[in-house]
């Protein structure tokens, strides 16, 4: 309960700022991708959106069952909430974007690449991790220790060592919404 209201908040608080700053949520898209979060027409590859409650929510049956695991529920509530094509925000540890689905192929996306990463940590002998963030480092991602809920910046291909929250809900509720080129 607390992961979607700190989710809600933080997204009301990034929609507040950008219209403060006179600023919008544009992304580039591929104009056969559409999404129910966008706003008018592609335009240069381009296109206005807003964050989308997701009907229905994204399902996650197949991951698990493919990994032979149980998702940690934050991450499930995290990616099944909204459509989306991120949101900037500012940590003390620096910018990141929350990452979000777009539409059904690119939650398949996500899938794939949430099996593979689980995957990769498992041939490394890691504690298994999802991410949920990127970082202006390409190789820095933020993610949730599945086993624990606890949020870890991650070094890809690292094992997690720096907490930077005890839960997603923790970790929303000390963002700040930013925008950067990142994105």
């Amino acid at each position: 309960m607390a992961l979607s209201r700190n989710y809600a908040d933080f997204i009301q608080q990034s929609l507040l700022w950008h219209q403060q700053q006179q600023l919008k949520l544009t992304t580039w898209v591929d104009p056969t991708s559409i999404s129910p979060c966008q706003i008018g027409q592609v335009v240069n590859d381009s296109v206005q959106w807003q964050p989308v409650l997701q009907q229905p929510a994204a399902d996650f049956t197949n991951v698990e069952q493919a990994l032979e695991l149980v998702l940690h529920p934050d991450i499930i509530t995290f990616y099944q909430t909204y459509y989306g094509a991120g949101l900037a925000a500012e940590h003390q540890r620096g910018k990141l974007a929350l990452l979000m689905v777009w539409n059904s192929d690119d939650l398949n996306r996500l899938q794939e690449n949430i099996i593979g990463h689980i995957l990769m940590k498992r041939r490394l002998k890691q504690q298994e991790t999802v991410f949920f963030a990127t970082t202006e480092d390409d190789d820095i991602l933020l993610s949730v220790l599945n086993s624990t809920g606890e949020v870890f910046l991650e070094r890809v291909g690292q094992e997690v060592t720096e907490k930077l929250a005890a839960n997603l809900a923790q970790f929303l509720s000390q963002l700040q919404p930013c925008a950067y080129e990142g994105l």
